[in-house]
Parts: C-alpha cells; structure tokens; sequence
C-alpha cells in the first residue's frame, strides 16, 4: 500500500504536469501583415485560438475530443509591442479556473529572439455537447487536467477522508506571469 506522503507526491506531479503552461511557434508570414507593416490584432485572436487548439488536442484524451467542443464567449486582449514579417513567435497558454460551464484560459504571445512580451490574452470558453451544439458540462478530471486553479484530489476509502490540494501558487504559476 502506498504511503499517503507518496500519493499526495504522485497526486501533486500528475497536477503539475497537466496543467503546465502549452507553447507553441509560429512565423509571422506575409499575410499576417496589415497597412501599418505589423502583424494585424486580428490575427493575435487567431494565434489565441490555435494555440487553445493544439492544447487541447495535445492533452485531452480521445474520448473528450470526441464528445466536447468550445466556443468563445468573451475574449480580453491587450496589445503590447507590435510583431513584424519574419518574427518567430511563441505562444504560451494554460488554463485558470475551470468550472462545470466556463474554462478561462489566458495566452502570452512573445517574439521569440527577445522574449518580449507583443499581447496578452483572457478567454472565457464554454464546452460544448459536440454532437448537439448545446452547452455541456465537463467531467471533473478533465477539469482538473487542465486547470491550474487549486485542484483538490480525493483519496481512496482506505486511506481515509484525506484531501490535499495543489495550489497556482505552489505550482510557480499566477495568472499572468512577470
């Protein structure tokens, strides 16, 4: 039987590792580019939403993919520093609070040679029943998988009424990181 300072160790890393920040790299490419000569704010929601994407899909089991899908309701963007043709970018994402209805997730887009911070992002997402197109709840382990707000773990029977949680903080990560 394992001890309950080894569960509440593997509980804790497999929360870490869930949950961790998901980055991405991307080139900004002609296209991108609008009459100012700098990357289009329309295109930071479009990087928000690939890499929201590819987070998913790198994490959430097969069954998830297939019965939930998002939709936006709220996006809150703040344009720092303009990106140019040729920058490489990279996108960071992770998600705050996850609730039954809502995920928040927040996005940093930087440019890669200097780290600069180019925007910053807060989305509101809501799953949906993929089949129906009828907002849907999400199961707890898929919320805890994903969310980096305190996640509490349960123990089995045996070890008695014992919880531990994992805090943002304890995993070295705020809402928006310096």
């Amino acid at each position: 039987m394992l001890s309950i300072e080894r569960l509440l160790f593997f509980c804790s890393a497999l929360v870490l590792m869930s949950s961790a920040p998901f980055e991405m790299t991307v080139s900004v490419l002609p296209d991108d580019i609008d009459e100012q000569n700098h990357v289009n704010n329309t295109v930071y929601l479009r990087w928000v939403q690939e890499v929201a994407t590819a987070h998913w899909r790198a994490f959430a089991n097969p069954e998830a993919q297939e019965t939930i899908g998002w939709v936006v309701l709220r996006h809150e963007i703040d344009y720092k520093t303009p990106a140019a043709l040729g920058d490489q970018i990279v996108l960071r994402t992770w998600v705050g609070k996850a609730t039954w209805v809502t995920f928040e997730r927040f996005t940093e887009i930087r440019r890669n040679g200097d780290g600069q911070l180019l925007s910053k992002a807060r989305t509101l997402w809501c799953p949906i029943n993929a089949q129906t197109g009828r907002p849907a709840r999400v199961p707890a382990e898929v919320r805890a998988q994903f969310s980096t707000q305190k996640c509490v773990h349960s123990f089995p029977r045996e070890l008695g009424s014992q919880r531990t949680a994992v805090s943002r903080t304890a995993a070295g990560l705020g809402n928006y990181p310096s």
